[in-house]
């Protein structure tokens, strides 16, 4: 493979994170300083089926370090799925002299950037997602901030749960994993953490739990629970049924994913643009770019897919013995 890279795509898929733009802005510039044209597609795969795509220069990406979302956009595009629409954005890399490609999102992604590299087109996947959950890395870009927003929209609840003396489910985002929650349940103090890596405990123990802190003095009863998990409405209407508990649901939702990135979130988006379009000058594709034991590193895309991750035991253990 030929190290002479002329021209790269940048695109971000997927649930947007913030820190995106910060990892746009990175390959943006690099890409610049190597001596390289960058090319920006709106709207993720959508954006490269339908050729939504325009040269990007220094000042395109002035300002926006510090915001959230991603300016170039980002849909779910179901024609990407299929061989012909892999085929279709190959062309249009070549159509646009695209010789390699930065995508910015999670497995899915990655998963369709592994369909362009053997289709010829040099890929590198950027790890963005607030959920935390690719295997390859400890760090994806915009779990920094999830985690942060949804601790302090926890913290508001938690003053008027006070107030009430009530029993508050708070929601939030992380479908298959429990990462955001577990943060936040140790981060906010709560009572208890239901997360889809261990199940969800029957009614009676949770109840139990709330009825035990509350015979020891507690007012105030925080539960975090993950989206995977669910059902937070009929949870609180269940605990207020039993203990005469004043209990309220408040699902969080795609609050989470906006916002400005904070300072970890802006460096590791930084520095894993700016490693993605070294890979590509070094002739490197079909990798990942990942941050493990304080290092910016790469894996082969296959390798990096293949990888499972398992909650922190011992992290969890804590947040049990922390209430």
């Amino acid at each position: 493979m030929s190290n002479k890279v002329g021209t790269i795509g940048v695109l971000t898929s997927g649930g947007d994170a913030p820190g995106m733009n910060a990892a746009i802005r990175a390959v943006v510039r690099v890409g610049l300083a190597r001596g390289i044209k960058v090319m920006g597609i709106q709207k993720g795969y959508n954006g490269l089926l339908t050729g939504d795509v325009r040269e990007l220069t220094a000042r395109s990406v002035s300002d926006t370090v510090q915001r959230g979302g991603t300016i170039l956009q980002t849909a779910r595009c179901l024609e990407f799925l299929k061989p012909e629409g892999q085929q279709r954005g190959a062309e249009m890399c070549r159509v646009f002299g695209i010789d390699g490609l930065v995508v910015i999102g999670g497995d899915g992604s990655f998963q369709g950037a592994e369909k362009l590299a053997n289709l010829g087109i040099n890929t590198i996947g950027v790890p963005g997602t607030i959920d935390l959950d690719i295997a390859c890395t400890e760090y994806t870009i915009g779990f920094d901030t999830a985690v942060n927003t949804a601790m302090e929209a926890i913290n508001k609840i938690r003053d008027t749960s006070t107030s009430h003396e009530r029993c508050s489910i708070v929601e939030v985002m992380g479908r298959n994993a429990g990462y955001i929650a577990l943060w936040c349940g140790i981060s906010s103090g709560a009572e208890l953490v239901l997360i889809p890596e261990k199940g969800r405990p029957s009614d009676e123990e949770i109840i139990k739990t709330i009825l035990q802190n509350k015979h020891i003095g507690k007012k105030n009863f925080i539960i975090i629970v993950a989206e995977g998990i669910g059902g937070s409405e009929k949870l609180a209407k269940k605990i207020q049924e039993i203990t005469g508990i004043e209990s309220r649901a408040t699902i969080l939702g795609h609050l989470q994913r906006g916002g400005s990135p904070s300072a970890v979130d802006r460096i590791h988006a930084s520095m894993m643009g700016a490693k993605a379009v070294d890979l590509l000058c070094e002739g490197k594709a079909k990798r990942v770019v990942a941050y493990v034991g304080g290092q910016y590193v790469d894996y082969d895309i296959n390798e990096a897919l293949a990888m499972t991750k398992n909650i922190d035991e011992y992290m969890y253990e804590v947040s049990n013995l922390l209430v």
